[in-house]
């Protein structure tokens, strides 16, 4: 009989140390009742971070962890999953540990397919350093490393990681956190690198940066929550949807100009093509931000080949231990 846990079965005893109103409270919530829907052991989990507000979260939680060094979380959960494929990984990150002294780990990490869990705590700031402008900060914003505006456009890591090769990408926010565990709990099943960005505020340095779209009174006209098989449907009475418009997304309103139900695009997550995928998640201006699961396609998987490459190499091997193989072919004895 399987053993069935609960959220607090993975909270460890530590007081979290995040300011109130943390967005990051509602993502470690989150994962605590995903984990536990998903019903493997605390003992089999590792939870990995960099360094960061967001990388604190492995303190939190009842399974093994690894607090890492500033931007190397992926690289070390690669090397934990492929020493130990049985675990279950999870990378902690935010946008500065993540996206730049990191991005070059993040980026192979997807591309290689790891088995990680990958969660992205965007709050378009440094946090933990006091308020520095981040990878993720919006042209022109004014921040203590920036005071007259920054200069740069931002990275989006929707469009890193698909342009990446990335087989899995969902996008959710702190306040929703009944999607947002769905979310971490579909992210878990998949088989490969899954990357969930967190959309979170930072009430001291960044208050409100998602404001326009995770407010409740925003946030049904201005996001969509893709579920796959389903209708790109949003608005306060799901009035509204997503059609094609030549090569183009377009927002159209049911019952108007002719439109039907049936005109509405139907989400398909596990398409391989990436171009729909690309234009849902790089959703902005007139259209809404798009939310849940934008893509989830199978591929094969590192850690796996690894481990299936290291078989097929030790059953053509004869020597099966370091003494037989450098005992192997012709040898010298000296007297």
């Amino acid at each position: 009989m399987s053993t069935i846990y609960e959220a607090k079965d993975y909270k460890s005893d530590q007081y979290v140390r995040w300011c109130p109103g943390c967005g990051d409270h509602a993502a470690l919530n989150c994962i605590h009742k995903a984990m536990a829907k998903i019903g493997v052991p605390p003992s089999q989990m590792a939870v990995l971070s960099g360094i960061g507000c967001s990388s604190r979260l492995p303190y939190y939680m009842n399974s093994y962890g690894f607090h890492t060094i500033h931007g190397r979380g992926a690289a070390i959960a690669t090397g934990v999953k492929v020493a130990r494929p049985d675990l279950n990984v999870w990378l902690i990150t935010g946008d500065g540990d993540c996206l730049a002294i990191g991005g070059n780990h993040f980026i192979h990490a997807v591309r290689r397919n790891v088995d990680l869990n990958i969660v992205l705590m965007n709050n378009k700031i440094y946090g933990l350093t006091k308020g520095q402008y981040s990878p993720t900060s919006d042209r022109g914003y004014v921040s203590k490393s920036s005071p007259y505006g920054t200069v740069e456009d931002p990275f989006i890591p929707a469009e890193l990681t698909l342009g990446a090769r990335g087989t899995f990408f969902a996008r959710g926010i702190d306040v929703d956190l009944q999607n947002l565990t769905d979310i971490f709990e579909i992210s878990a099943r998949h088989q490969g690198a899954s990357v969930v960005e967190v959309l979170v505020n930072c009430v001291i340095f960044n208050n409100g940066a998602h404001a326009g779209i995770a407010d409740r009174e925003n946030r049904a006209d201005r996001t969509v929550f893709l579920r796959h098989g389903e209708k790109m449907l949003f608005g306060k009475e799901k009035e509204k949807g997503l059609i094609l418009d030549g090569l183009k997304l377009k927002v159209v309103t049911i019952g108007q100009d002719g439109v039907t139900i049936d005109d509405i695009l139907v989400h398909d997550a596990k398409e391989a093509d990436i171009t729909m995928h690309t234009m849902l998640a790089m959703m902005s201006g007139d259209l809404p931000v798009a939310l849940g699961v934008i893509r989830d396609v199978d591929a094969p998987v590192y850690d796996e080949s690894i481990q299936q490459q290291l078989e097929e190499v030790k059953a053509k091997q004869s020597a099966h231990s370091l003494s037989e193989m450098l005992m192997a072919g012709e040898i010298w004895e000296i007297k």
